[in-house]
Order: C-alpha cells, then sequence, then structure tokens
C-alpha cells in the first residue's frame, strides 16, 4: 500500500509538471495555435518517458511485493529494494523500463483523448464541472488501457520475481510469447476488468480535481 501511494503520488506528480514544461514550450515556440491530436500525444509521450526515468524504481518494488508468494515472507519497502538490488544490482530498479517507456503511450492516449473529447464535447468551455471533468477522465483513462493492456501485463511479467527453476524474463517481447503460446491471445488481456476500474475512479477524480 505504501509503496502504491507514493507510486501513485510521484508518478502523476512527474507526468504532469514535465507535461506542463513541454506544452508550454511548444506553445511559445507553434505558430499554428492548439496543438493537433497527435502533437498532444507527442507532447504526452515525452512527459512520460521523463516521468518514468524518475519513478520507475518505485514500480519495479512495489510489483515485487505484490507478487511475492504467500509462502515467502512480507518484506518493507526498503528491504524489497535492498532484495532486487542484491540479485540485479542497482540497474535492477530500472527493470522493464523499456517496456514502461513503450507503456508513456498510456498517459499520452489518456491526456490526448481527454484534450480532444473536451474540445468535441465542451467545445469553447474553459473550465468544466466535476461531474464533467470525472467522466472525461474516465473515459479517457479507458480507451487508453484497452489499448496498452498487453504491454501492461508484459511488464508486470518482467519486474516480478521468477518462480524457481524458471529464468527472469529478458524482455516484454518474450513475455507476451510465453503469455499468449500458454494463455491464447486473451491472456494479454488478463486483469482488464481491476485495471479499468481502477482507471476510472484513479482518473476520474485525479481530472475532477485538476479542472477545479
Amino acid at each position: 500500500m505504501v509503496g502504491s501511494l507514493i507510486g501513485v503520488a510521484s508518478t502523476n506528480f512527474a507526468y504532469f509538471y514535465w507535461y506542463t514544461l513541454v506544452r508550454n514550450f511548444y506553445l511559445r515556440k507553434s505558430t499554428t495555435g492548439a496543438p493537433s491530436t497527435a502533437v498532444e500525444l507527442s507532447l504526452g509521450a515525452v512527459a512520460g518517458a521523463l516521468a518514468q526515468l524518475f519513478t520507475i524504481p518505485v514500480a519495479v518494488v512495489t510489483t515485487r511485493q505484490q507478487t511475492r508468494p504467500y509462502s515467502a515472507k512480507p518484506l518493507g519497502l526498503f528491504a524489497t529494494a535492498q532484495e532486487v538490488i542484491g540479485e540485479d544490482g542497482v540497474s535492477g530498479l530500472w527493470r522493464g523500463l523499456k517496456a514502461s517507456l513503450v507503456l508513456v503511450a498510456n498517459p499520452a492516449i489518456t491526456y490526448g483523448c481527454y484534450q480532444r473529447l473536451k474540445q468535441i464535447l465542451f467545445k469553447g468551455k474553459d473550465r468544466l464541472s466535476p461531474g464533467e471533468a470525472f467522466l472525461l477522465g474516465a473515459l479517457s483513462k479507458s480507451l487508453a488501457t484497452l489499448a496498452t493492456q498487453p504491454l501492461i501485463v508484459a511488464k508486470v511479467g518482467l519486474q516480478s520475481a521468477p518462480p524457481p527453476g524458471r529464468k527472469a524474463y529478458k524482455s516484454f517481447g518474450e513475455v507476451m510469447k510465453v503469455i499468449a503460446e500458454k494463455e491464447g491471445t486473451l491472456g494479454l488481456f488478463k486483469g482488464i476488468g481491476p485495471q479499468l476500474v481502477k482507471g476510472l475512479l484513479v482518473q476520474g477524480v485525479l481530472m475532477m480535481s485538476k479542472e477545479r
């Protein structure tokens, strides 16, 4: 729980911090007015990549805690980080970085969809009501989750401790291949229900608060 709270707080802070800097820089240099959907997605991807570089160690440690076998002794945040470092060195805290960088498409799609839907559904409205912001945040996150769930599943596989007798995965492509072979294509979407509910609540409340 502690790791999840730290992860959510640091990731969202870092993302919106970098997104604001990147977007304001673009607007100062641009002569074409409001950014298009493609530009919004690109700006979001850049901000997401920068945020991931600083926050992925928390995600690695939290994932390791959440996927720890029931029979193993529970470890705290710092003890788990030490375990990861003991196995893979300090670089182990950035395990799954490539998958995470690809997953910057998730917040990029989320915020890009949010901005575009806002222009379409609430054209000319500078500030949304709490209900409107929640609805747009939840809808945009749902679209992003559906598009990126296979990568989310692969990232968890990369960051989890391998069971006895199996070597750690080397890439998210390898994880996806193994899952597809053993569980079928739908196996890449396992956990989609809780992930959608989480996105609806987290992103809905986040965007509602941000608009206020």
